[in-house]
């Protein structure tokens, strides 16, 4: 753990909220209740609207940030024994190859998402077809007007878009599961989110440190270079995820990747300057000599385990272990439940949720604002 950090923080529910004003904890904690919402009103009929046509030769999800997760979770639901490419976009083109035999999916919380309105508007210019999730009466929202595409409304309240992970990804997966992509049943998302309303409460502030694994995962992670690697597409997602949680919630460097890619280029930093040479006296070439710091960063590996994951990658995940701790790099592991895609994903994303506020609330960081992405939108205006 990293020197002057007070671990007993984590265990003070009142030091926690003084620390979390904006409540960030109690809007990660509402992840079952999205879920449920979500199948309440996601309007059935739309659904149906949506899919008359048929399945399409390709989907395309367009999302940035927060909303922009959801093709990540969609991708990685529907999987490699899907029918049809499903591909996550981010940006504000739309690929050459999407036409009118193609889904374009347009997801945003605010419904106000620069790159995804552009996205949509290409898409619909181009005669796909179009489904786009959001706030309701939102810009995103009023594409649909006229027949033009198809909105789900999504219940997003005042939660900021990384806290809205299934509010977003709940409609997208009813859609895929009625296109017949993939069978997400209505009754498997409902038990989803009990499973996440057990997280919520075992990883949730009152619950103390030894029966915390959140906590833990965040004490064990601070002030060190979190390297974060799953296998499967569900273990990837979620790696990916916590890194951009990590950013958000705690504006820590972090840098996630996927087994067995990682084996052939990422497993370096392992006996750098980061990682055995943080300890074996191997020269940072990243230190300031005019500074007197004892003590340089160090990697600490996250292992993401998906139990459905190939047998090659259980082999190569704990390889890369035995690797890491030949290296002095301290490893931790955090295993889904079996089941569903969408069951396993969820037992992966929310206790790396809950841990990357407690790593925040750990450094006396408030995990709500996002300064450095709000200057950005104020100066990239014309």
């Amino acid at each position: 753990m990293s020197e002057g950090i007070d671990e007993s923080v984590v265990d003070d529910a009142a030091a926690l909220a003084e620390r979390d004003p904006a409540g960030m904890l109690r809007a990660l904690a509402s992840a079952g209740a999205q879920v449920r919402q979500a199948l309440r009103e996601t309007d059935e009929a739309l659904l149906d609207i949506a899919a008359e046509d048929g399945r399409p030769r390709a989907v395309l999800i367009a999302g940035m940030g927060g909303s922009g997760i959801t093709a990540d979770v969609v991708a990685a639901v529907t999987g490699t024994a899907c029918p049809v490419p499903v591909v996550a976009h981010r940006g504000f083109r739309l690929p050459g190859w999407v036409g009118a035999a193609d889904l374009v999916v347009g997801v945003s919380s605010s419904g106000q998402t620069e790159e995804t309105l552009a996205t949509v508007d290409e898409a619909l210019r181009r005669g796909a077809r179009v489904v786009t999730v959001g706030a309701a009466g939102s810009p995103l929202a009023q594409r649909a007007e006229g027949g033009r595409s198809v909105h789900l409304g999504a219940a997003v309240a005042d939660r900021k878009p990384r806290a809205n992970l299934w509010a977003m990804s709940v409609p997208v997966l009813l859609l895929v599961d009625r296109l017949g992509l993939t069978s997400v049943p209505r009754a498997t998302l409902a038990e989803v989110a009990d499973q996440l309303d057990r997280t919520s409460e075992v990883c949730g502030p009152v619950s103390d440190t030894f029966d915390n694994p959140a906590k833990r995962l965040a004490l064990a992670l601070a002030g060190s270079l979190p390297y974060v690697w799953g296998g499967s597409e569900i273990a990837a997602t979620a790696a990916h995820r916590f890194t951009c949680q990590l950013a958000e919630n705690a504006k820590i460097p972090a840098v996630d990747g996927a087994l067995p890619e990682v084996a052939h280029n990422q497993v370096m930093a392992l006996e750098g300057a980061f990682g055995a040479g943080a300890s074996a006296g191997v020269e940072d070439i990243f230190r300031d000599p005019d500074l007197n710091a004892p003590s340089r960063t160090r990697i600490q590996l996250v292992l993401l385990a998906d139990p459905q994951e190939l047998p090659e990658i259980t082999r190569g995940r704990h390889a890369v272990a035995r690797l890491a701790e030949s290296y002095d790099v301290p490893v931790q592991e955090v295993g889904a439940v079996d089941g569903h895609a969408v069951a396993r994903l969820a037992s992966l994303v929310a206790p790396c949720d809950f841990a990357s506020v407690y790593y925040a609330l750990l450094h006396g960081i408030d995990p709500t604002p996002i300064a450095a992405i709000d200057r950005l939108k104020r100066d990239d205006r014309p």
